[in-house]
């Protein structure tokens, strides 16, 4: 299986410019002959907490109808970011489109203390099954949390996929924490960071692929958009500029 991490700069509230961008993005990766692509943390509206409560959206938000015209036509498991509205509040979601199956969302469990004034928690986990490969989705802070992958591995996942958008600071966490969860539960990890300025920093990109023994395959650099294109099946990586 093929999965590309896309590393994307994001345009502060314009969510239908962001869905179009998105989308070329996603036609790339589908030339590039992957299974499924994912988008960092937040990426339709750009990481901006002060702003969700505006800009969320439903989980059945016909904007999103395009994504899942493109999983279909191309087969592809794609995830994409934005604020969810939710029964309580407002929640950090992915928003998951599988080929010729309904939506679905995962709401981020695990809150950075700066997100819980704003933000509703998410409670429990999805998997996905794509290719033979059992995909297990994180979003940011909760990615560094050790008992959330415990909770992705004993739900049988094989590659860890992370939805984030960090600061160079949070990129050198996630460098040193993610090859040690690779090496302890066994399963390849693929992070998905931004580029380009959030709420109060600058997305530090370097996207990247560990594989099961924690060694890093694949990265990109900090300030490019790009593919980060895993191949789980033979353990190999490589980079692909987004076009512009």
């Amino acid at each position: 299986m093929k999965i590309a991490a896309a590393q994307i700069a994001s345009a502060c509230g314009l969510i239908g410019h962001n869905i179009a961008r998105q989308v070329a993005a996603i036609r790339q990766a589908a030339d590039a002959q992957v299974q499924a692509v994912f988008f960092p943390e937040l990426s339709l509206t750009g990481y901006q907490p002060a702003l969700a409560a505006r800009l969320a959206i439903e989980t059945d938000d016909a904007r999103l109808d395009v994504f899942q015209s493109l999983s279909d036509r191309f087969g592809l498991l794609i995830a994409t970011s934005a604020p969810l509205r939710v029964a309580h509040g407002v929640a950090i979601a992915l928003f998951v489109f599988q080929p010729h199956r309904p939506r679905t969302t995962y709401a981020k469990q695990h809150l950075h203390e700066d997100e819980r004034s704003v933000f509703t928690p998410g409670h429990g986990l999805r998997t996905y099954v794509c290719a033979n490969q059992v995909l297990a989705p994180a979003i940011c802070y909760e990615s560094l949390q050790s008992c959330h992958a415990q909770q992705a591995a004993a739900a049988g996942a094989t590659l860890y996929f992370t939805s984030v958008a960090k600061s160079s600071r949070g990129v050198a966490a996630a460098y040193s924490h993610y090859p040690e969860i690779a090496r302890t539960f066994g399963m390849a990890v693929v992070m998905a960071n931004c580029v380009g300025a959030t709420a109060d920093y600058v997305g530090a990109g370097g996207s990247a692929a560990w594989d099961a023994s924690g060694e890093l395959i694949v990265q990109a650099d900090g300030d490019e958009e790009a593919l980060v294109i895993y191949d789980a099946k033979v353990g190999t990586g490589r980079v692909v500029g987004l076009r512009a």
